[in-house]
């Protein structure tokens, strides 16, 4: 049994409900956290019902207030810059009366804060990184995101450990930790973690849909502009010239990425799709099940390869054949996978992965997708993975203690 601890957990996201991509993170930590007997403090951005979120989970919620945080907030990108500032003036004032064991940061956005205060105050700081944030920059256009800022930027991100010293890292994937490693950060301070699912959410489906419904090709998630983009297009284009009758779905917020691709895809003839609108997390499974192939055709950039992507372990979770482009993340993990095809970064080779699925007989796979749930749901569920990340977190502060300064 740990010794209790006192734990500032930082975030820039809105804690609950989770907002996409790798927000949901957040709650199974601090559930492992407050299951433990820890007692936890959680500053991030105001949400609704904050006095029901924090009695349902056991927590103390510091909320920032001064304008309005979260994935689809308007100025979003300037207000992820001066957020750090004003979280680290909060935890810094919720100091002078509270006595801190742990700063515990949940993104980059939260970790110059941490690190900041962990000097400060003299507190050990564990850091993690359910992305590389700044990598995805890479896949924007030149006029949002010059190169020499991107790269300036991926610099300073992986850099902040090592900058403040910090007493731990958890890692979304062994990709980023090699490249923390890399950068000179100790190796034996870092933990990957892989990005995990809810398992109770996503059971394995009894059967796949009948041979003679259409075919479903379905992506579900944040749809941000590195997710549809090129290879997307283009792979649309070949299935569809081989296979009209197939049904693209799109289940998530309509985004600006997500309405681009289909205002393009609109002139692809026979082309036609069903985009499902903003979908809670506990109904993706409801629309996976009646799916054909999942995809994930995320473009190439230092953030996808670091990105442990839930699209592949959701799909392989439900039974669901898939295909991915060729993440470092996840490839190394799915390689040997029978549900799983991995295409090039390329819209034709993606479409061929897509129709050799389509055509090939359910005997050939299905009776590998029983095995394939049970590894995952082994393996990636939340519970597993945040019990190594709290453990590790706690190893870690309990280290700082031993060995102050």
């Amino acid at each position: 049994m740990s010794d209790k601890l006192v734990i500032a957990f930082l975030t820039h996201e809105p804690f609950y409900p989770p907002s996409g991509g790798g927000s949901a993170e957040a709650v199974y930590l601090v559930q492992e956290m407050v299951r433990r007997g820890h007692t936890v403090h959680l500053f991030g951005p105001q949400m609704n019902g904050a006095v029901d979120v924090a009695n349902k989970f056991g927590i103390q919620l510091h909320p920032f207030s001064r304008w309005s945080m979260g994935r689809y907030a308007p100025l979003r990108n300037l207000k992820y810059l001066a957020y750090p500032f004003f979280l680290q003036t909060m935890v810094a004032d919720a100091a002078r009366a509270l006595k801190f064991d742990l700063l515990f940061s949940q993104h980059a956005i939260s970790a110059v804060a941490a690190g900041k205060l962990g000097k400060k105050l003299g507190v050990p700081v564990v850091m993690n990184f359910p992305d590389l944030l700044t990598g995805f920059m890479e896949t924007w256009p030149g006029y949002l995101a010059p190169r020499p800022l991107v790269r300036a930027l991926m610099r300073y991100e992986m850099s902040l450990p090592g900058h403040y010293e910090v007493d731990g890292v958890g890692a979304i994937s062994d990709e980023f930790a090699d490249r923390l490693a890399a950068r000179g950060y100790p190796r034996e301070k870092i933990c990957p973690v892989y990005y995990g699912y809810d398992a109770q959410a996503f059971p394995l489906r009894q059967l796949p849909p009948p041979p003679d419904a259409p075919p479903v090709v379905i992506m579900h998630g944040s749809f941000d502009a590195h997710h549809l983009g090129r290879i997307a297009l283009e792979a649309i284009r070949r299935v569809v010239a081989r296979r009209p009758d197939t049904i693209f779905c799109f289940v998530g917020r309509r985004t600006a990425g997500l309405e681009k691709l289909l205002q393009r895809a609109q002139k692809i003839p026979h082309f036609k799709h069903q985009a499902t609108g903003f979908t809670p997390y506990a109904e993706v499974a409801r629309h996976l099940a009646r799916a054909s192939v999942g995809i994930v055709p995320y473009e190439a950039s230092a953030g996808t390869h670091c990105a442990f992507v839930a699209k592949i372990v959701e799909y392989v979770a439900t039974g669901l054949p898939c295909v991915c482009t060729p993440l470092k993340s996840v490839q190394g993990y799915f390689k040997n996978d029978p549900l799983v095809k991995f295409s090039e970064f390329d819209g034709e080779d993606f479409g061929r992965q897509i129709l050799a699925w389509l055509e090939a007989p359910v005997a050939s796979w299905q009776p590998h997708a029983a095995a394939s749930a049970a590894r995952v749901r082994a393996e990636l569920d939340w519970q597993p993975l945040c019990r190594k990340l709290v453990d590790f977190a706690e190893q870690a502060c309990h280290r700082a203690a031993v060995t102050p300064g």
